[in-house]
């Protein structure tokens, strides 16, 4: 079956083995990136289309006449048109859990980056400030211990799942939010009552329209002032402008982000500001250890093997 993949730079940095691929697909072009201009001309005569961030919408599927299986590199499922796919009969399959030690892993160096004031404490250790301080230490930034503390997850899929186990091994109470847009169940709490009871809030929520701008504002307001809001999930689900505000005003202890509303942020981002404190903010790497990566390329291959023999592995349409 003649396939491509549209953005293969976005997984790989030269460091990964496509051998799985190339069984499950013979002939598989590998295409670093692809702009609009090129798309028709590399996906007109594909039967697979395999992709992780480039957009497939209802005319861009309509592009490819042959088209019978996308694969995406993500869990996340919003850069293709599904109700498109499911009305031309195109399966579409993601991946799942491919990351989650990977995310978890940068959950919590973001946590305890903002708890340890690791970058800080390096800073006053290399300027001469520990050197002038006269006594052995120095005490500048507050440290906190976990234990004892409240662990909000919002997203209770395997990734919230991952970051509440270790969170429990740091001796926190975890909690867990109903379904965004969905009905209360039993054990979980309201969203507004978890913001207001949590000392960390991680967020794990696919975005949808029940969950795009899920924090604001107003929901920053509830939280705690010392509490941390931890977002490795989408950009849309927070409020940039009023995180930033929040946490130059002193209304939040903190927050790490590893996504933001676009990707790059070629406009600029509210959370790109250099002067807001206690923030952690990385380029959309919590998924990225490369045993992750590898394990993303051989989940998809298995994805393919499956539906050539009609199967539905990991399918979302």
């Amino acid at each position: 079956m003649r396939a491509v993949f549209l953005d293969y730079d976005t997984v790989s940095h030269g460091d990964l083995n496509t051998a799985s691929l190339a069984a499950a697909m013979p002939g598989l072009v590998l295409h670093g990136s692809t702009d609009g201009a090129q798309l028709a001309g590399r996906i007109a005569d594909a039967e697979i289309v395999l992709l992780n961030k480039f957009a497939l919408s209802r005319a861009r599927l309509d592009a490819a006449p042959h088209l019978k299986l996308v694969c995406i590199a993500a869990t996340g499922t919003d850069n293709v048109d599904l109700i498109a796919a499911r009305e031309r009969g195109i399966g579409v399959c993601n991946v799942r859990g491919y990351c989650s030690q990977s995310v978890m892993q940068q959950i919590w160096a973001m946590i305890l980056s903002l708890t340890q004031h690791v970058p800080e404490y390096t800073r006053l250790a290399k300027d001469g400030t520990w050197g002038r301080s006269g006594i052995f230490t120095v005490l500048d930034q507050p440290i906190r211990e976990l234990s004892g503390l409240t662990f909000g997850v919002v997203g209770w899929g395997e990734l919230g799942r991952a970051a509440a186990k270790a969170a429990e091994a740091f001796g926190m109470r975890v909690i867990i939010a109903n379904r965004p847009g969905g009905a209360p169940e039993e054990g979980r709490h309201d969203l507004d009552r978890l913001l207001a009871l949590s000392d960390v809030v991680s967020l794990h929520c696919p975005l949808t329209a029940a969950t795009r701008g899920l924090i604001g504002e107003r929901e920053l307001s509830l939280m705690k002032p010392d509490a941390l809001l931890i977002n490795t999930a989408r950009g849309g689900l927070v409020d940039g402008k009023a995180l930033a505000s929040a946490l130059k005003a002193g209304r939040l202890g903190g927050a790490g982000i590893d996504v933001l509303s676009q990707e790059p942020p070629v406009d600029g981002d509210p959370l790109l500001d250099p002067d807001i404190p206690n923030l952690v903010l990385t380029p959309h790497v919590a998924w990225a250890a490369r045993e992750a990566r590898q394990r993303c390329l051989d989940e998809m291959a298995a994805n393919v093997e499956d539906f050539r023999v009609g199967g539905r592995r990991s399918r979302v349409v």
